[in-house]
């Protein structure tokens, strides 16, 4: 056995291990996650529990300071009672107190137990963050071990550029996947179990109130279908325009800018402002600046509130320029920290395009955008 063979027979032997210790995480995820619904619908009864103990304990209290002053005052006539009646103020008042203590006991140990289910749920939700981050670098070290470290020797020379560039390269992949992951569950497969559910209800509604009824149902499933097929296709859309392929980064810009003026249902008016002529780029070069308007376009109708959005764009043999202007709420840019990952990618994005980013904001008073990026001969040629 050659040395290739040995390495390829130990790089199998890591990922086997890798992916029995993913699964290993995994269920550990999952129990953790069972206990946690568990206790907390057990923290919601025993709070409950506590409620009610709690007025319960305070009538007790009541009722045996009215037995301890009626004792009090058979005391105070003891001469001129009989003994029976004296024993029974007696025997009252020991009675509420014994209540009242066990009362008061089964308050302290549900109060106990609260707080003990409490702590168990921070530990709980700990674990769970821990096994989440766990699985997502398990899955880098799986992926990075099953790529092609052949090819990427050829692109990186050096034995440390070379891991690192293949460790952020799986790391986007990765996050790419969980953000549409978790797009199509609260999206599309929300929408669809929401369609199932009144899909079986039909049936029932026919019979309970008749066909009119039924076709009103049918009618809103429907509409569930076409809303949750709207937001399939959206998801595509925003992996990767096809529009950009076919007719280029113009033409899927006015597209893309026209379909999120109608999400935004007259909320937000989106204009484009095309100055020189509508060229096209090389592909790369279309991606890039398409995503980077995207991310400006996104910020300031997800997070600005802008009322108006203008989007530029300036066609030149030896650049392109693209300014985003809106009316939005602003931001203070010296206090944009390194969790601005939105920023950050644009950022990132347009030194890898060798461009400038200005970003020109201020509260309450909008923001403005602007990105060059230099083209040379190769990557630009006028549409016929």
């Amino acid at each position: 056995m050659n040395d290739k063979q040995t390495l390829e027979q130990i790089i199998e032997q890591m990922k086997e291990t890798v992916r029995d210790s993913k699964e290993q995480i995994f269920e550990i995820s999952e129990k953790t996650r069972q206990e946690y619904e568990e206790l907390e619908n057990e923290l919601k009864e025993v709070r409950r529990k506590v409620n009610e103990v709690i007025q319960k304990t305070d009538e007790k209290q009541r009722q045996a300071q009215m037995s301890r002053n009626h004792l009090a005052q058979v005391s105070r006539k003891f001469q001129h009672l009989d003994s029976e009646k004296v024993q029974k103020a007696y025997d009252y008042a020991n009675e509420k107190r014994v209540e009242l203590a066990l009362l008061q006991n089964d308050e302290k140990q549900l109060r106990e137990r609260r707080d003990h289910i409490e702590r168990r749920l921070i530990q709980l939700e700990d674990t769970m963050n821990r096994a989440e981050v766990l699985v997502g670098q398990v899955s880098v070290v799986h992926n990075f071990l099953d790529g092609d470290l052949r090819e990427v020797g050829e692109i990186v020379e050096d034995a440390k550029e070379k891991q690192a560039f293949g460790l952020k390269i799986i790391q986007a992949q990765e996050e790419e996947r969980k953000r549409v992951a978790r797009e199509i569950h609260d999206g599309p497969a929300q929408l669809l179990a929401n369609v199932l559910l009144r899909s079986e209800l039909i049936e029932r509604v026919y019979n309970n109130q008749g066909v009119a009824a039924a076709l009103k149902e049918v009618q809103d499933v429907r509409g569930a279908i076409k809303s949750s097929l709207a937001e399939v296709r959206r998801i595509i859309y925003d992996l990767r325009p096809m529009a950009l392929d076919d007719l280029g980064l113009i033409p899927t810009l006015k597209k893309y800018l026209g379909n999120l003026a109608d999400q935004t249902q007259d909320k937000t008016d989106i204009r484009f402002i095309l100055l020189g002529n509508d060229a096209r780029m090389s592909p790369g070069l279309e991606v890039a600046t398409f995503r980077l308007v995207q991310e400006a376009v996104q910020n300031a109708v997800n997070h600005a509130k802008a009322k108006q959005i203008i989007v530029k764009a300036e066609m030149r043999p030896s650049q392109v320029t693209l300014m985003i202007n809106d009316d939005g709420c602003g931001f203070d840019i010296n206090e944009v920290t390194e969790n601005s990952f939105g920023l950050m990618g644009m950022r990132e994005r347009v030194n890898m395009l060798k461009g400038d980013l200005h970003i020109d904001s201020t509260k309450g008073r909008g923001t403005k955008i602007t990105i060059v990026v230099p083209l040379h001969e190769t990557e630009i040629k006028d549409k016929k």
